[in-house]
């Protein structure tokens, strides 16, 4: 990979922490043109993304597992925002080629959500998991992509993350802002602690949002193929076909445990009590809420 793009710092844009490959010609992202039957695979970073991806792709192929393992999961469902210049292509190039309906991944805050998926109503399925888990998953990743900046130690992230200060901005604007447009927009609002709780359930919701009905057996079938322990194994999900100078998974596997609860294996017990009010407080206008513990 060209030296230029790793560990640089994030590039605001319009006050947002954005991957620093990712961010020339940023116009390609507000005048991207959706279609009406785009599917939208919204979150923050490491709550699940994957997961729902492969989840989506298998129920749009009708619980064809074999079909739906032929490409590897960032060509199937391409991330909009992403782009190595002189390495990998945009992800909105891609997009614009796939046949429809496409499948949409994204890291994107509401804010800089290109305007036309709002036009054209498409379906966005939403993703959310608990912030204790998805700063240590974070803090995980950003020690294996050299896209991102060094984390540095953990001991001072915990206070990155309630800053706001990561890729993609802040985990509380994001998960809310997504909530509060909820009834107003075509959104599925998953929560990644009750995927893990039921997967067949949530698959289920997920099955009847896109407007498909399957037999209980093939819904067994969707649930087994898009377990963690199959993801991790299959090489078109778990991103080992990606070049290891961008994610080195020597350091890191991109797949790590998919659990709830981790964090209780990094945080102290000063920055739980210091995580533990910044959520408080923040959390105080909304209904929504998350599980710490499944």
């Amino acid at each position: 990979m060209d030296f230029e793009w790793r560990r640089k710092d994030w590039v605001m844009i319009r006050g947002v922490p954005m991957i620093c490959a990712c961010t020339p010609n940023w116009e390609r992202i507000d005048n991207f043109q959706a279609r009406e039957d785009d599917i939208v695979i919204a979150t923050y970073p490491k709550s699940g993304t994957t997961w729902m991806s492969e989840i989506v792709d298998v129920i749009l192929n009708d619980g064809d597992t074999e079909k739906n393992q032929k490409d590897a999961i960032f060509e199937k469902v391409p991330m909009l925002e992403f782009w190595v210049p002189g390495e990998v292509s945009p992800g909105s190039e891609l997009l614009d080629s796939l046949p429809s309906p496409r499948k949409v991944k994204t890291h994107l805050p509401v804010s800089l959500l290109p305007k036309s998926f709002w036009e054209k109503n498409c379906k966005i399925i939403y993703v959310a998991r608990n912030p204790k888990d998805v700063a240590v998953s974070f803090y995980h990743f950003d020690t294996m992509n050299n896209l991102h900046p060094e984390p540095g130690p953990w001991e001072k992230y915990v206070d990155k993350f309630i800053q706001g200060n990561m890729g993609f901005g802040s985990w509380i604007t994001h998960v809310k802002e997504f909530w509060d447009l909820r009834k107003d927009r075509n959104i599925l609002y998953m929560f990644y602690e009750d995927m893990l709780e039921d997967p067949k359930r949530e698959i289920h919701k997920v099955m009847k949002f896109l407007g498909k009905d399957f037999s209980d057996d093939v819904l067994e079938k969707i649930c087994l193929h898009t377990s963690f322990k199959a993801m991790k194994e299959n090489p078109s999900t778990n991103y080992s076909a990606l070049s290891s100078a961008i994610m080195d998974q020597s350091v890191s596997p991109f797949m790590r445990k998919g659990i709830c609860g981790d964090w209780k294996n990094h945080f102290t017990v000063s920055q739980n009590e210091k995580f533990d009010k910044y959520y408080e407080k923040e959390m105080s206008s909304t209904d929504l809420s998350f599980r710490f513990i499944v």
